[in-house]
């Protein structure tokens, strides 16, 4: 199979670039330069849509799977933390650290201790660590009943912790410890790893992938426009009076120095985001700059199979890329009916740890 990539823009990364200084500035602010006092343009990697990649995710073992990781270089992030009552607080990723929590009161500390103490030490294959408790049937709130936590530890370990958007997984099997064998993985206090120069690292690595195996990346190719054949399947795509012929097309939706840059992102749940923002923004103290986007989420409904448009989701308001990279296997298996064998070693990526 060829692979032709078009992007409209003159940078990697589509809606998750990063952007340097100046490139940030003529999206928002349109015309004129940066103050010289906010630094130079090079310095600046701003990410459009802010994620971490979990250390021992999915999108990790992708990057092992393909060698993308040679051409990357990555930092592991300090520290997760959450907003309770006025102040910022870590989160606990060990029993010692629940243990010295302000989050939690001296007994639930103690509940909370043990049940972090069993997720740490629990090894699938190791029946010695299970305290006869089979996880792959037992639900998450059966486990959880069993160190009689409080509500709000619940709340707090299952969406500050595990990450969950909704409550479903606590009837689901509660053999998933994605975070804890995240923080495990690499030396930090979190479960989160990062590119060295911003999330735009990512795509130029399978860019540079790509052009191994003879694939061709082209940038700044305005109004892409996707042509279809009598039969309503995709046939090529047109930009600046050239058609590019090919089968399938794989698109977004929008195709059908001393100085911190803080993100605030949520999911709108009225006609004014900004207004949403603002108990975020207020934490943040005086600012130099503010930069305000709302886009909308869409999610594909047409039908592969009798168009050839393979058409991804749009980013959600995760920390984090497991759906994302979910998403980008799920057009895998569509387009070449395989499934990828992502079961591999994690101990093989040496190359990255060594970058730590």
């Amino acid at each position: 199979m060829d692979v032709l990539h078009m992007d409209r823009n003159d940078y990697y990364g589509g809606d998750s670039t990063s952007l340097n200084l100046n490139q940030l500035w003529k999206r928002f602010k349109g015309e004129g330069t940066p103050p010289a006092q906010i630094g130079a343009s090079r310095d600046y990697n701003v990410d459009m849509i802010p994620k971490f990649m979990m250390a021992n995710g999915t999108l990790v073992r992708v990057l092992i799977h393909t060698g993308v990781t040679k051409y990357l270089s990555f930092k592991a992030v300090d520290g997760s933390y959450v907003f309770n009552k006025g102040k910022i607080h870590k989160v606990p990723s060990t029993d010692m650290e629940a243990l010295k929590s302000p989050l939690m009161g001296l007994f639930e500390k103690r509940r909370a201790g043990k049940f972090f103490l069993f997720v740490q030490d629990y090894k699938e294959n190791d029946p010695s660590t299970h305290k006869g408790y089979d996880l792959n049937k037992m639900t998450t709130k059966e486990l959880i009943s069993k160190y009689g936590l409080d509500d709000n530890t619940i709340d707090f370990i299952g969406h500050a912790v595990a990450l969950h958007k909704e409550d479903n997984y606590l009837t689901e099997p509660a053999i998933d410890t994605l975070y804890a064998e995240s923080v495990g993985r690499f030396q930090g206090g979190s479960p989160y790893i990062y590119p060295l120069y911003g999330l735009g690292e990512l795509p130029q690595g399978f860019a540079r992938l790509s052009a191994v195996y003879g694939g061709t990346y082209m940038l700044n190719k305005p109004e892409c426009k996707i042509e279809f054949n009598d039969e309503g399947k995709v046939c090529g795509v047109t930009s600046e009076g050239e058609t590019a012929k090919c089968k399938k097309v794989v698109c977004d939706p929008s195709y059908i120095p001393d100085k911190f840059i803080a993100f605030v992102s949520a999911q709108a749940e009225s006609e004014n985001p900004a207004a949403e923002l603002k108990p975020g923004i207020d934490l943040l103290g005086p600012v130099d700059e503010l930069f305000i986007d709302t886009y909308d989420r869409f999610e594909p409904t047409n039908d592969p199979s009798s168009d050839n448009c393979f058409i991804s989701t749009s980013y959600d308001a995760t920390t984090h890329f497991e759906s994302t990279v979910m998403d980008v296997l799920s057009i895998y298996t569509k387009i070449t009916g395989k499934t990828v064998d992502l079961s591999v070693d994690l101990s093989a990526a040496s190359a990255a740890e060594d970058d730590l």
